[in-house]
């Protein structure tokens, strides 16, 4: 399912209120990849430096990518 991005006259994307758990089905139908990296240096020597990534989808989406 595809939701139309809402746009005013001149092409802006247009402020629109969402039910957080309309955003939430629209997340987990497509899912969402979030990735991050923290690094924690001093004088330019990193010390520690930590990688995050993280899927978001639903299980029925995540199978369907599999079975493609």
């Amino acid at each position: 399912m595809s939701h139309p991005v809402p746009r005013t006259q001149d092409g802006a994307l247009r402020a629109e209120r969402v039910a957080l758990v309309d955003l939430l089905d629209r997340v987990l139908a497509g899912g969402v990849v979030v990735s991050g990296e923290i690094r924690l240096s001093i004088a330019d020597v990193d010390l520690v430096q930590v990688s995050l990534q993280a899927l978001v989808a639903s299980v029925s989406t995540g199978l369907g990518e599999l079975g493609d």
